[in-house]
């Protein structure tokens, strides 16, 4: 565990671990002991990437470049550490915006050079369904659901480091169905969050909009029909697509204004939270001794996906474990999570470390560094 020592200048550190997350347009930085959590500062790039309806890679490298020192010096504040107390830096290697990806390997490199801590490269993927158990114990077999804007993807959990997966998107995510139907109703960037807030005043018509690629036994997912049966819907009822962007205050102000957008809207989250419900129990079908499921990403802040895995773990007899809102989201605090998992069974890498742009696999390339 990480201490103050005797004078305000000594510490003594069995475990501090830095988390670095810069995969995509949120730049964090988080300290963790092996036991807890210490700071977290986390950065958005929402108002700047909202110009354009979504994230611009050159723009989200620069941002995360100007951002990085700043928040390094504020979470080693936060948490009363300087640079050469910590013992481990991991940082998010991919999937991700490769320019983004290698703005947060290159500190985490100086920064081992500097002070000689280990380095541990994680998997941004493993990392979110590992978040949960920031908060509470998991437990195993689990299955585990990952749904966020650039995957939708299954696996089966054995441990924290014993990840094997069962499905995976095929073209467009959840999240990505959310986003761009937000855009063709012109609400603002990120649209995931107001087609929630806009879905909660109407009950959803489920012959609305079609719950996509069903009509087989895959585990993968594909979300591109239903995005385009949302476009051909907005096409035809143009008054959904509002002539300004309205704020979240407002709707909530005055929600009779928005019951056109509202129906559409929980249809739309009615349509995808049936889909992950039912992959989801497929694979609970696949693998009888599950005992939990874990769904993370940034897909499980949504309340109708929420209460629908929910639904599903109590109809099911599972332990059910989804991350509190504010680790739904990328976020450092599961990178240092995930980091200190892997270090506390000696795994780590060397400067060697590169990085995984979206569209690739991450390797199991660890080496044996020592707990």
């Amino acid at each position: 565990m990480f201490t103050k020592g005797s004078s305000p200048d000594s510490f003594v550190a069995l475990m501090l671990i830095l988390g670095i997350e810069t995969s995509c347009d949120d730049t964090g930085l988080a300290l963790a002991s092996d036991r807890s959590i210490l700071a977290e500062r986390l950065a958005s790039q929402a108002d700047v990437h909202s110009l354009f309806g979504g994230v611009v890679p050159e723009i989200a490298s620069r941002e995360h470049l100007r951002m990085l020192g700043p928040l390094l010096s504020g979470v080693l504040r936060d948490a009363g550490a300087r640079p050469r107390d910590i013992t481990d830096v991991a940082v998010a290697r991919g999937p991700g915006l490769l320019g983004s990806l290698l703005v947060g390997l290159s500190l985490a490199k100086g920064l081992c050079l500097a002070t000689g801590a280990r380095l541990v490269g994680v998997d941004h993927l493993a990392a979110h369904l590992m978040a949960p158990g920031i908060d509470e114990e998991l437990r195993f077999p689990a299955i585990g659901l990952l749904a966020s804007g650039g995957h939708t993807h299954l696996y089966r959990i054995d441990s924290p480091v014993n990840l094997s997966l069962l499905g995976r998107t095929l073209d467009d995510a959840a999240g990505e169905a959310f986003d761009k139907a937000a855009k063709l109703m012109n609400l603002p960037y990120p649209g995931g969050r107001l087609i929630d807030l806009l879905g909660t005043l109407a009950p959803p018509d489920p012959k609305l909009f079609p719950k996509p690629y069903l009509s087989n036994q895959s585990l993968d997912f594909s979300f591109s029909g239903l995005k385009t049966a949302v476009a051909a819907f907005v096409a035809a009822h143009p008054e959904l697509r509002r002539p300004r962007q309205p704020a979240p205050e407002e709707i909530e102000a005055h929600p009779e204004d928005f019951a056109d957008l509202a129906l559409a809207c929980s249809s739309l989250n009615y349509a995808v939270a049936e889909t992950l419900r039912i992959k989801t129990e497929r694979a609970l079908d696949a693998s009888p001794d599950a005992v939990s499921l874990i769904v993370a990403g940034g897909v499980a802040a949504n309340s109708r996906v929420r209460a629908a895995m929910l639904e599903l773990a109590e109809r099911r007899g599972l332990f059910a474990y989804l991350p509190r809102l504010s680790l739904c989201g990328d976020n450092a605090a599961m990178i240092a999570h995930m980091g200190r998992l892997l270090a506390a069974r000696g795994l780590g890498h060397d400067l060697t470390l590169e990085a995984v742009a979206r569209g690739r696999a991450v390797p199991w390339d660890y080496l044996d560094v020592g707990a």
